[in-house]
């Protein structure tokens, strides 16, 4: 489901689309999602970084939720980058709504050495991840 089509599209506070994938800003969350056929990487995540960096700032603690909607790859072995890139971020979620997605979200929270990432739904993402960040807990990818 997108995250436009959710019960959540009325509290969208801002809206950007660029040329690898949608944000959609929250209080505290940003959703992402990704365009077909894209592969995440250093190369070309600052189009989607700088854009949630400078929604939320370098003081506040916020969460990032990439809601597989389409398919497409991310260079996990640049995660030590894009912590670098995203300072503040203290929760991460990934909902996959085919096998392929839910394939790719265990993947991912494999390279989360302390808690899970991977969700089946954009409801529970948002939740534990809205948790996560008022509470102020922390995450790594490492």
């Amino acid at each position: 489901m997108k995250i436009a089509e959710s019960d959540y599209a009325n509290q969208i506070l801002k809206f950007v689309e660029n040329q690898i994938g949608n944000i959609f800003f929250f209080n505290h969350i940003a959703v992402v999602e990704l365009n077909e056929g894209v592969h995440f990487d250093m190369t070309n995540s600052s189009s989607i970084i700088d854009e949630i960096v400078s929604f939320f700032g370098d003081k506040e603690p916020y969460g990032v939720i990439a809601n597989r909607i389409n398919s497409y790859s991310v260079n996990l072995m640049d995660a030590p980058f894009f912590r670098t890139q995203a300072k503040n971020i203290c929760a991460y979620a990934v909902v996959g709504h085919d096998l392929a997605g839910k394939m790719n979200a265990e993947m991912e929270n494999d390279f989360c050495t302390s808690e899970k990432v991977d969700y089946d739904n954009i409801y529970e993402a948002i939740a534990d991840v809205y948790k996560k960040v008022t509470s102020k807990g922390y995450f790594s990818l490492n």
